[in-house]
């Protein structure tokens, strides 16, 4: 008979993706992140089977978390650029570490594409579908998600509000 989890799996991909973003891609070993969770080097490596599993299944548990929050915000902003906005300002954005790690499994990279499909879904609704909604909605993640990532690097480059403004 099993034991039951003293840590949930849930629990030790939030550590994971601390500890990477704290000390990046080297330091994800079962033994930082044991010292991190308080679970043994051993019990993690009998849960996960190795460091890359360990690494695949935080990813993946990550984006769904992601697609999730996608889903929630959905129900809350209303169908106009400016319920564009405050979809975005709702949604959380993976981490550049997150997303360049995300780039080395075919699975996980699927389920990057996903998440990304899904908000440019959304934001083509409120910028009024067709090929235009669509176009803009891409351009609209893209500034986005550039912004993030440079945001991180120090510093923020312009306003949501007034890129949408911009491309209508």
């Amino acid at each position: 008979m099993a034991r039951q989890k003293s840590i949930s799996d849930q629990d030790i991909h939030a550590h994971l993706l601390a500890l990477l973003a704290e000390s990046g891609e080297k330091a994800l070993s079962f033994g930082a992140l044991s010292q991190r969770c308080g679970l043994a080097p051993a019990t993690l490596a009998q849960r996960f089977g190795s460091v890359d599993a360990m690494i695949r299944a935080a990813l993946l548990a990550e984006w769904s978390r992601l697609q999730f929050a996608v889903a929630e915000s959905e129900a809350d902003a209303v169908l106009s650029s400016k319920g564009a906005q405050a979809l975005l300002k709702r949604l959380p954005c993976p981490s550049p570490a997150v997303l360049a790690l995300s780039l080395r499994d075919p699975e996980v990279v699927q389920a990057a594409q996903d998440w990304r499909a899904k908000v440019e879904a959304a934001l083509a609704m409120r910028k009024g579908g067709g090929s235009k909604g669509r176009e803009a909605a891409a351009l609209i993640f893209a500034a986005w998600q550039g912004r993030q990532i440079w945001e991180a690097a120090g510093g923020k480059s312009f306003r949501l509000a007034d890129m949408l403004k911009a491309i209508g």
